[in-house]
């Protein structure tokens, strides 16, 4: 069974966290830019796989790394998605351009 190259891992890794990045600096919606977090998230945790795939595979030092990032990413999320539901109620919208309005 051939083995993917290193190489691609990385060019699929550095391909979706810049289309996250891109995402995060172009969109005004909220729950876009918070997919884009995500997206970049997982993109790190694609390195940390193969980096310890191919450089450490006795070790499970990358997976863990990968499952942490995975629990905070879920806890951000949960998070995030309740201060846009509490955004929304309070100025109806959820772009990015009313929510620098607050006023308290």
């Amino acid at each position: 069974m051939n083995e993917v190259p290193l190489t691609h891992i990385l060019f699929l890794s550095t391909a979706l966290f810049f289309i996250g990045a891109y995402g995060l600096f172009t969109r005004r919606n909220m729950i876009t830019m918070l997919m884009a977090i995500e997206l970049m998230l997982n993109s790190v945790n694609i390195n940390f796989v193969a980096f310890n795939k191919y450089l450490y595979a006795d070790k499970l030092d990358g997976i863990f790394f990968s499952i942490f990032i995975i629990t905070i990413a879920a806890a951000e999320a949960a998070v995030a998605i309740a201060i846009i539901i509490n955004l929304y109620r309070s100025h109806h919208s959820i772009d990015v351009e009313d929510a620098t309005e607050l006023k308290y």
